[in-house]
């Protein structure tokens, strides 16, 4: 991927910039980036360990129609996928790229739209005492999607917004109003609610990462024991819980996914592929 690169940035045939504000600007643009678009795909296709697994084939044309006839709305992008499949660690690496190339990127968490749960923590002790009890921490109705929907709205729009923080101390509190999101060009949006009815058709790009359930127990057993000081009887009850809950609220959803990426491809490549987008989106001539 970085010869593409090098290859983009040293090249000498280069396309005059497109007014985007007309409406055939924006059609050159969509030509142009479907081509880049189709390269990085063969060029994905013949690495060791490929990013992309599935492109719903509706999706380029979907998007490319979004392009031209609704420019001025930022641009959403959704991450799910079952816990310990690296969405959070391909987030990670995509602030890692933001900051290096100033992109005009914000990302947020669906974690912070937990509801807040610490009167029935406070009642029952623990929160795995609350889950042994049969809380559904996983569940639609556990997260505050109606604030979760009307935010991701209002930052489409161009709007910033107050986000809701939860803190992950075990107290179940959620602090509404608690965190400024910037409503930047593009807008990346983490976690298993994403997908859920109530927000799913709000996004632009839906995104699905798989990895397979040996390397997410791995992942899940080891940030349980090592990093949250758990038992290893009590990661393990709760790593069954989440198995459970995934193959329920989130697995269902891979169906409807633009793209279905990899969980467990190299982080280097991964960060490589966002440079490589933002160099053909900002090397005209």
């Amino acid at each position: 991927m970085k010869l593409l690169i090098d290859k983009e940035l040293n090249s000498s045939d280069k396309i005059l910039k497109p007014d985007f504000n007309s409406r055939t600007g924006r059609e050159l643009l969509v030509f142009y980036l479907q081509t880049k678009f189709r390269q990085i795909m063969s060029y994905d296709r013949r690495c060791s360990t490929p990013l992309f697994r599935e492109i719903n084939p509706e999706f380029i044309n979907r998007f490319s129609k979004r392009l031209i006839n609704t420019p001025n709305k930022h641009l959403l992008i959704g991450i799910t996928g079952e816990s310990a499949c690296g969405k959070s660690t391909i987030c990670k690496a995509i602030k890692h790229v933001i900051e290096e190339l100033s992109m005009p990127v914000s990302v947020l968490s669906t974690d912070n739209y937990f509801n807040d749960i610490s009167a029935l923590i406070k009642k029952y002790g623990t929160f795995d005492n609350l889950r042994d009890n049969g809380y559904d921490v996983d569940a639609p109705e556990s997260f505050q999607l109606e604030i979760l929907k009307k935010d991701l709205v209002l930052l489409s729009e161009g709007y910033n917004i107050k986000a809701p923080m939860y803190l992950p101390n075990g107290t179940g509190v959620s602090v509404p109003n608690a965190q400024d999101v910037i409503s930047r060009k593009i807008i990346v949006v983490e976690g298993i609610a994403t997908m859920y009815d109530a927000v799913k058709d709000i996004f632009d790009v839906k995104i699905y990462v798989e990895t397979e359930n040996d390397i997410r127990k791995n992942r899940f057993m080891k940030r349980a024991c090592e990093e949250r000081n758990q038992s290893e009887d009590n990661a393990l009850k709760h790593w069954n819980y989440i198995v459970n809950a995934g193959k329920k609220y989130v697995k269902p959803f891979r169906r409807e996914a633009d793209l279905v990426l990899n969980g467990n491809t190299d982080l280097n490549y991964f960060s490589q592929i966002l440079e490589y987008i933002y160099t053909i989106t900002n090397n005209f001539q």
